[in-house]
Order: structure tokens, then C-alpha cells, then sequence
């Protein structure tokens, strides 16, 4: 079967496959497989039926040619049924392909820096998300970029059995003070003198900043600490001091930059005002631990949190919160190296990372939570003693919200109200208490509250006989 245009013939199958690839180039996307196959198809369809009769005439065939004409032409209605049906298809597929190729392309805005998007170059004054000035000045990156980053890292760090580590700076790892105002004391002049013989004791842990007008002790046992946690944890140091301040500490306690690099929080990078969080910190929650003397900064973290016993070596570290004592600078006496609270958080430490690699889960720690691993090992101090406090709250104060009440509690221990012989412990600071004489009567611990803040600093149960309540 042909069709006549004048001189130029064209047969039916090539026309319509030629008419089809037309129709469909103007619509479907470069290297579409939808009109070639089709193409094919159609070709082979209508090339099926032989196209050797002649042109038809008049005679007894005619009814036979007819037939074969009419299912020709059935054969091409079907398949240009099908080939528009086939077109709307590849229209709506070609919609769809470039919709997603407008989504593809629209810029998530995933990180920025100096106001613009460090992936498509934008200007993009981003509000939300979390800045990360102590890496680079002016960088943020979003919410979801930042749960990447910390997810690819944990994965990174627990390949190597590390966790995350936030330490504190003043009264954890160090103490400073001013050496103008008359802040430093008669009784420690010598530490002004840096000839006096009295500061042997204190060479490489003493410094005297004039840039800052400060002067600086390290807490003993401080640099093996750090050496040792270092194989542990991938370390951040998190302070409320200014930025000046904290570097010029970082490079006291990490000269080689080895420890800390650019992982210095300062209270710049506090996304709340007077509070610490981990929102700055590129590193999962589950696989954090703070090291921090202040309970009050982490409101939202104390799961995280391994409260430190306060460094006080200055006089005027004493007297900024209000104790009546003497400094151990002005007892010219220091920490013990050895059993001291360094050395003690340092087993402590180990031990939850030894607990969270279990060998029996294999390599698959993805499950663990430092958080639920801190609080087993804490619950164990006092676990099975019983306590009940005596002239220890004040009055009308509910015994329940009082911080060495909760204390005792997440030491393992049982607060009690009243006294039973289940009691093995009473807390007071007077032995004339009703309660206090029961537990002399009766051969129960009677202890001052120092004896539960030791077991809390120290992670563990405390001799009773050095706590005593003495008579007022």
C-alpha cells in the first residue's frame, strides 16, 4: 500500500513511523527508550501484511482487496491509538522527569559561610541551624547537616572505639586568678616571686600570663589525663570564659596541638545565654560524656555529665564561692598526682568505654548509649544503703527536689523521710537531731553530707568514720 503525492511516494509503514519519531522527539527526553521501541513495534506491526497486490480495480476481487485494506487500516488506527496513548505517557513521564530535575537542582542551602551558601554561592542569611564560628568564622550549617555530619562521624569514631569528650576548663582542669586588684593573698606572695624556692614544686604547672594579667595552675595529673583520654575519646574544651582566654588555656594544656585542634567552645558559641549544650558540638548525644564542675550550665544534658570536684588552688577561687577555708595555695600543698580527682575520673572513664565496646556485641555498637552506661556504673556507688536526711533542708522545702536527695538517688541509694530499721544511714550536721540520736542509739551511720558529695566526686562508697557529725 502507497500514498501518492505528486512524484513522491512513501510507504505506509515508513510514513507512520516517520510521523510517530516526529511526534514524539518534541516531547520525550533526549535517549527516551519509550519511541524507539515503540517506533519498532510499529514497523514490524504493519510490515506483517505483504504489500505485493496491485493497485485495486474493478473486478470480483475487489471484495477481497476491501478486506485486506480494511484490516490494513484497522492495524493502523490500533497503532496510532496506541501511539497517542504512548505519547501522553511519555508527556506526563517528561513532566515528571523535569519536576524532579527542578527539585534536584534547588539548592538545600545545607552550609554557609560569610552569608553565602557554600554549595550554590547564594546570598543565604540563614537564622536557624547551628553556627560553628570556633571551626571558621561566620560557618553554619543546617539542622539536617549537622545530623549527618554527626551520624558519618560516630561511624568513623566507633570504627576507631572512641567516643566524644566535653571538657570544662576552670576548677576542672586548671584554676586561674588575676594577680592585680589584691587578689592574691599575704600567704601567697611567694607565688609572685618566681625565684622563691617555695614554687619548685609548681615548675610546668605554674604560669604567669602578663599579656592577661592572670596567673594560671594546671590541676595536677592534668597532662597525663589528657594523654591517656586521648586514646579513649575525641576531646572538645566547652568554657564560658571569652575566646582569648580558652585559647590561650587550650595552648597551656595542648602546646602541640594534639588534643583539642579547633574543637575550643567558648561562651560565644553558646546558643543559649549563661547555659553550655551539645547542639555546638559535632558529635551524637548517645556518645557524649562532659566533664563539667557546674551541674547548673548542662540543665539539659546531666545524663551526659560527670560532675567534677571543684579546683580551688587560689585564694580568690575560694572566696568567689563564699568558702571560709584556706586555698591549697596558701597551705603551699597540691592535689595528690595519683589518687587524686583527675586520676580518679580517668578510671571512671575507662570503664564506661571498656562497658560501651563490649567484645561480646562484636562490632555492632551503633545500639549502645553512654548515657544509660554512665548511670549503671553511677547506680553501683550506694547501692543497698538507705538514707534519711535530718535538719538537712530547710523548712517547708519539699526533701524531694533538693540536690543531695537526688544525688543519693542516682548514686543507687533509697531516700527515706522517717526512720526504720531498714535505715543504714542518717545525714545531718547535728547530733542533738531526734533522727541523729535514734542512729547513735540504734548503731546506724550518722554522717555529715561531705561523706555523700565524696562518694559522688569519688565513685565510691566513702569510709563513714571520716565524716562524723560533731557536736555544735
Amino acid at each position: 500500500m502507497e500514498f501518492h503525492n505528486g512524484e513522491n511516494k512513501i510507504s505506509c509503514s515508513k510514513k507512520y513511523n516517520w510521523l510517530f519519531k516526529m511526534s514524539v522527539v518534541d516531547v520525550a527526553p533526549l535517549n527516551s527508550s519509550n519511541s524507539d521501541d515503540f517506533a519498532a513495534f510499529l514497523d514490524t506491526e504493519l510490515e506483517s501484511t505483504p504489500n505485493t497486490s496491485p493497485e485495486p480495480e474493478e473486478d470480483a476481487d475487489e471484495t477481497h482487496h476491501s478486506d485486506i485494506n480494511r484490516t490494513k487500516r484497522q492495524k493502523i488506527e490500533v497503532m496510532e491509538s496506541d501511539s497517542a496513548a504512548n505519547e501522553s505517557t511519555s508527556q506526563h513521564e517528561t513532566t515528571l522527569a523535569v519536576d524532579a530535575s527542578v527539585k534536584k537542582n534547588i539548592c538545600t542551602h545545607p552550609s554557609g559561610m560569610l552569608g553565602l551558601c557554600t554549595k550554590c554561592g547564594e546570598k543565604w542569611d540563614n537564622q536557624s541551624g547551628v553556627r560553628l564560628e570556633y571551626i571558621h568564622k561566620d560557618v553554619w550549617v543546617s539542622d539536617d547537616e549537622a545530623a549527618r555530619i554527626r551520624e558519618r562521624d560516630l561511624k568513623n569514631l566507633l570504627r576507631h572505639k572512641k567516643l566524644y569528650l566535653v571538657l570544662d576548663l576552670d576548677h576542672t582542669l586548671l584554676n586561674s586568678t588575676h594577680f592585680i586588684d589584691g587578689d592574691a593573698t599575704q600567704e601567697e606572695g611567694y607565688l609572685m616571686n618566681p625565684s622563691d624556692p617555695m614554687q619548685d614544686p609548681l615548675r610546668g604547672s605554674l604560669f604567669k600570663l602578663n599579656s592577661m594579667q592572670m596567673m594560671t595552675k594546671l590541676r595536677p595529673f592534668v597532662h597525663t589525663f589528657l594523654k591517656e583520654a586521648n586514646k579513649l575519646f575525641e576531646m572538645y574544651i566547652y568554657t564560658m570564659g571569652e575566646r582569648a582566654y580558652a585559647l590561650e588555656m587550650a595552648n597551656l594544656l595542648d602546646p602541640g596541638k594534639v588534643y583539642f585542634e579547633s574543637r575550643v567552645i567558648t561562651r560565644s558559641d553558646c546558643t543559649r545565654e549563661h547555659k553550655k549544650d551539645l547542639d555546638v558540638v559535632l558529635g551524637q548525644e548517645s556518645a557524649v560524656l562532659i566533664l563539667d564542675d557546674t551541674e547548673e550550665v548542662w540543665d539539659k544534658r546531666k545524663e551526659n555529665l560527670i560532675l567534677m570536684e571543684r579546683y580551688h588552688f587560689f585564694a580568690s577561687s575560694l572566696k568567689q564561692f563564699k568558702h571560709r577555708c584556706k586555698s591549697l595555695s596558701e597551705l603551699k600543698s597540691d592535689e595528690s598526682e595519683a589518687d587524686g580527682t583527675l586520676a580518679t575520673v580517668l578510671q571512671v572513664l575507662k570503664k564506661i568505654h571498656t562497658m560501651f565496646f563490649d567484645p561480646d556485641l562484636g562490632e555492632n555498637f551503633s545500639g549502645q548509649d553512654v548515657r544509660q552506661i554512665l548511670g549503671t556504673v553511677r547506680s553501683q556507688i550506694l547501692k543497698g544503703c538507705k538514707i534519711v536526711f535530718s535538719h538537712i533542708f530547710p523548712i517547708d522545702f519539699k526533701a524531694e527536689n533538693h540536690k543531695l536527695w537526688k544525688m543519693a538517688e542516682r548514686l543507687g541509694a533509697t531516700c527515706a523521710k522517717e526512720v526504720d530499721p531498714s535505715v543504714t544511714h542518717v545525714i545531718s550536721t547535728d547530733v542533738a537531731t531526734a533522727k541523729s540520736r535514734w542512729a547513735v542509739h540504734q548503731k546506724k551511720f550518722l554522717v555529715e553530707p561531705r561523706w555523700l558529695e565524696a562518694a559522688n566526686y569519688l565513685w565510691q562508697r566513702q569510709p563513714e568514720d571520716r565524716f562524723p557529725v560533731n557536736k555544735i
